[in-house]
């Protein structure tokens, strides 16, 4: 059942029951929408693309919103004009958003207040393809170029509009996080978002008495992939504008959240605060939270299990994926693997996976290689780029650029980026290892490790160290501390620093080696 069609289901069978709800902390506000008033927001949008803009079916549309309670409705309504929803991270620069927009050849898009300034920059760049500016935000702030969403939505007929959609049909072009490079635009058909559904709620188990909280940005795969689950049973949603440990644990309690997704410098900030004795659990009540799942990056070991010290009954997963994977799934670690913490899981819902060397050919148990994932999830390409797809895409088989090794009860464990690892004097060091290990002295709160150049080995591990808040970690306890790895695995540089991560928590490496690598060449 594709997407569209779950949510008319949805409104049919649970039109009055809440569907969404929008959490903002600092200003003590709380919005609610019904299951029919989503789906009638979205079909007058729709129309209001075909019959006012001229969208027609497969052109794309630019969705450039901060989460809010508006941001599905919108993209729900551009999918149900048969258009191909483009939403983009809201963290991407004015030059960003317009290189997106002249690949994915974009005809309208919606913004909201935040991105004005940025779209002012290059908007005669963006003229080149986009006709229609849609304004989603307060009237009052609506730039002289675009049109505001409420007013144009007013007295449309909110009937579903007669749109014939197949699950062949184009459904969004997702960018890559860059992290290893340029963003590249991943192009979704309503058959792989509509898998990614089943492939969530299988794993989680979600019915219609959850209530999943979403903190991470919805322009990613991973945050509304896994709301997919609950969407698919027609469970409520909370929407939660801010991350702070407070604010999470207030909207767990106060909501009755059942399952939350955290990203790991989320949990790491749960943890301490509760450490510290600044928050305390007696204050909430946590009993119906029954799942902690986490992703989108390695997670230490010594977090799960402090977090497991704190939440004993919880259920955990971790959870791997990627966008061209159509986000979170294709491999995880299951409710009840618990003695596995570390390892990213196995093969998920009806995908499969391999692990094999630089000739492709499969590896044994116990060596590190590239992971390959093969499934109906798989991206149908690369948009606009085929250079990419072919680099990716082989005999149904995806690359994920990821280097794993396999245990002999079939669980993999991610070992790094294949275009992280760092080699020195000849060997190769991985270094999710080293931040791993670093995450387990008791005064680190982040870490990330690169590779800086050496004129006698080539290149050595640095590590980037932030420290948590009221303690004290001098260069000397760190290198003691690491005096437990292997000599060719430690840090030969050591720099604290805020560990920069991008919205769905991954490191940033390429920020790193600017600032860190690129200074010690110029010594």
């Amino acid at each position: 059942m594709q997407l569209t069609e779950i949510l008319a289901r949805n409104a049919r069978l649970y039109g009055d029951e809440i569907a969404l709800i929008e959490r903002e902390p600092e200003k003590k506000r709380r919005v609610e929408m019904t299951w029919k008033q989503f789906y009638h927001q979205a079909n007058a949008f729709s129309r209001v693309l075909r019959d006012r803009f001229g969208i027609e079916k497969g052109d794309r549309v630019i969705h450039l919103m901060m989460n809010c309670i508006d941001w599905l409705p919108v993209y729900f309504g551009i999918l149900r004009a048969g258009a191909v929803a483009v939403p983009l991270n809201f963290r991407f620069e004015a030059a960003n958003i317009a290189g997106c927009t002249a690949l994915s050849g974009a005809k309208a898009m919606v913004l909201g207040p935040e991105f004005i300034d940025r779209i002012r920059a290059v908007k005669s760049e963006l003229d080149r393809h986009v006709s229609h500016y849609i304004y989603a935000g307060p009237p009052e702030l609506c730039p002289e170029f675009a049109v505001p969403y409420n007013e144009i939505l007013r007295g449309v007929d909110v009937s579903e509009p007669m749109v014939s959609i197949s699950s062949c049909d184009g459904a969004g072009i997702y960018f890559t996080s860059g992290t290893t490079g340029d963003p590249k635009g991943v192009y979704l058909l309503h058959r792989q978002l509509e898998f990614s559904c089943y492939v969530e709620n299988r794993h989680h188990n979600q019915t219609h008495r959850d209530n999943f909280l979403c903190i991470p940005p919805l322009y990613h795969t991973g945050a509304k992939m896994h709301w997919f689950g609950n969407f698919i049973v027609g469970a409520r949603a909370v929407i939660l504008k801010g991350v702070s440990p407070r604010a999470v644990l207030e909207a767990v309690s106060e909501e009755h959240i059942t399952i939350v997704w955290l990203l790991v410098p989320w949990a790491h900030d749960i943890l301490v605060a509760l450490e510290n004795g600044d928050l305390q659990l007696s204050d909430y009540k946590l009993d119906q939270w029954r799942l902690m799942h986490i992703g989108a990056q390695p997670v230490p070991p010594s977090l799960i299990e402090k977090w497991q010290r704190f939440f004993p009954a919880q259920d955990y997963d971790t959870n791997y994926g990627l966008t061209e994977a159509t986000g979170p799934g294709c491999v995880h670690l299951g409710l009840e693997k618990t003695h596995k913490v570390g390892a990213i899981g196995r093969a998920g819902f009806d995908w499969e996976c391999r692990v094999v060397d630089d000739q492709e050919n499969p590896l044994e148990y116990g060596h590190a290689g590239e992971l390959l994932v093969k499934g109906p999830g798989v991206m149908e390409r690369y948009y606009g780029n085929a250079e990419a797809t072919q680099n990716t895409l082989k005999d149904g088989w995806l690359h994920t650029g990821d280097i794993v090794r396999q245990d002999a009860e079939g669980f993999f464990w991610l070992v790094d980026r294949k275009k992280d690892v760092i080699i020195t004097g000849g060997e190769n060091i991985f270094p999710v290892e080293i931040e791993n290990f670093l995450m387990g002295h008791e005064a680190v709160l982040d870490a990330g490790v690169i590779g800086v150049p050496d004129h006698r080995l080539g290149e050595v591990a640095a590590a980037v160290i932030s420290v948590k808040p009221g303690r004290q970690v001098s260069e000397e306890e760190i290198r003691d501390f690491c005096a437990a790895m292997p000599r060719y695995k430690r840090p030969r540089q050591i720099f604290f620093d805020k560990v920069p991560r991008n919205p769905t928590g991954k490191i940033e490496k390429p920020r790193l080696r600017k600032k860190y690598a690129k200074s010690l060449m110029e010594l």
